[in-house]
């Protein structure tokens, strides 16, 4: 009969190796894969006053009057987290799991955290708000950002396309969950969103286009987008309701 062979450290370690880089080699050849096809340099815009006026056409193309008058949104993304947002009051009820956060996004100390409905207290409950701020600044920017495009610290810029056609640079310089980032909207012919491209610190290639499609139209005459597409991931947004 053959001896088993003892499994020593250093066997471990070269077992323990041999998966790592079973593992992650092929993420790591998509990874570059992915970089080198898709990264781009943060284009320079023109920053003109037809920069504004072309921002503004875009959203009269989303009747953003109709929005601005929409004091609550209701919402699901990607089947994971749901909203019950209140506009107007500047306040929002989060859901994931079995977690509940009431946020006071004028004054987060006024916030809330709860699993099965019991609330949390101690450092636990600041561990949740910070995670469903971060959750809220996610998400509903990919439901309303082209709403945000005269937000308080935004810049908006004219970037000519190798096709010649104009596209509509916005650079974030505050708020949200980071502060810098830039999108790249490209429009159709009646001003509206066809997707955007992205130069954000969370993602590690610059430029990523994601669409803007699958629009409704809500109760209150505001429009939403329920997909995205983003190379080939999709992010639903569903359950939307407004008032």
């Amino acid at each position: 009969m053959r001896k088993k062979k003892k499994l020593t450290l250093k066997r471990v370690l070269k077992i323990v190796t041999g998966i790592i880089i079973f593992i992650t080699l092929p993420s790591l050849l998509l990874f570059g894969f992915l970089y080198f096809k898709y990264n781009e340099v943060l284009p320079v815009g023109a920053k003109t006053e037809q920069a504004d006026v072309l921002a503004k056409r875009m959203l009269d193309a989303l009747n953003y009057d109709a929005y601005k008058t929409t004091d609550y949104i209701e919402f699901t993304f990607k089947k994971r987290h749901h909203y019950k947002w209140n506009k107007t009051k500047n306040t929002c009820e989060v859901y994931w799991k079995n977690y509940k956060v009431y946020l006071e996004l004028n004054d987060n100390s006024k916030s809330e955290a709860f699993k099965n409905d019991l609330k949390i207290e101690g450092k636990d409950t600041q561990e949740l708000i910070e995670k469903a701020i971060s959750y809220f600044n996610n998400d509903t920017f990919w439901l309303v950002a082209p709403y945000k495009v005269f937000d308080q610290g935004t810049k908006r810029s004219l970037v000519t396309l190798e096709n010649d056609e104009i596209a509509l640079l916005v650079t974030y310089t505050t708020g949200g969950s980071t502060p810098g980032d830039s999108y790249l909207w490209h429009l159709d012919e009646k001003g509206k969103p066809k997707s955007f491209q992205m130069w954000t610190s969370i993602l590690p290639i610059d430029g990523l286009e994601a669409t803007w499609s699958h629009w409704t139209t809500t109760e209150t005459g505001a429009m939403l987008p329920t997909f995205h597409k983003m190379l080939v991931l999709g992010l639903e947004i569903d359950v939307i309701k407004t008032k």
